[in-house]
């Protein structure tokens, strides 16, 4: 692409690639904001794993040709995942069609096993995320929750305020 010598070429093909991909990811977030990058749904996570494929794909790409596609595609991406930002923002209907629910995986100190064994969630990770948000008695935890990103919400506390818990699924 650049030079005859196969290793200067890799090179500097490694280097320049690498750049003007991230420079074009770069250029894009600017132009779409910063939401395009936020784990805030399914669908926008499924969108970092992509756009991270596809500029992997970008920067060993061998021809002018792929690396172009890789970059409307990058675009593309951001363009999809912009316009479902959108709709979901004003369609209920639309959001819950594309969106999982969040689910408690525990309850007022009290384990969920029916949603650990839907979730396939082992108490054992429940736990592990207890520890990290340093709680110290089991009877501190107002709730645990699977959230639509696949994160787990610790909140505990002396007590839990409804609203922040209204819109989770209790199997």
């Amino acid at each position: 692409m650049f030079v005859d010598n196969t290793l200067l070429d890799l090179a500097i093909r490694g280097l320049v690639l690498s750049l003007i991909g991230l420079a074009w990811v770069t250029l894009l977030i600017r132009v779409v904001g910063l939401r395009s990058l936020s784990k805030m749904t399914n669908f926008d996570f499924v969108m970092t794993v992509a756009l991270g494929s596809v500029l992997a794909a970008a920067v060993t790409a061998d021809k002018w040709t792929v690396f172009g596609q890789c970059l409307f595609a990058m675009t593309g991406l951001f363009v999809v995942q912009w316009l479902v930002a959108r709709v979901r923002k004003d369609s209920d209907a639309f959001e819950h069609a594309i969106q999982n629910e969040p689910v408690f995986l525990m309850r007022d100190g009290e384990f969920c096993d029916d949603a650990l064994k839907s979730t396939r969630v082992a108490r054992s990770d429940v736990i592990a995320k207890l520890r990290e948000a340093n709680v110290l008695s089991l009877s501190e935890v107002r709730a645990v929750v699977l959230e639509t990103t696949g994160d787990v919400s610790v909140l505990h506390g002396d007590r839990l305020d409804e609203k922040i818990v209204d819109n989770v699924r209790q199997d």
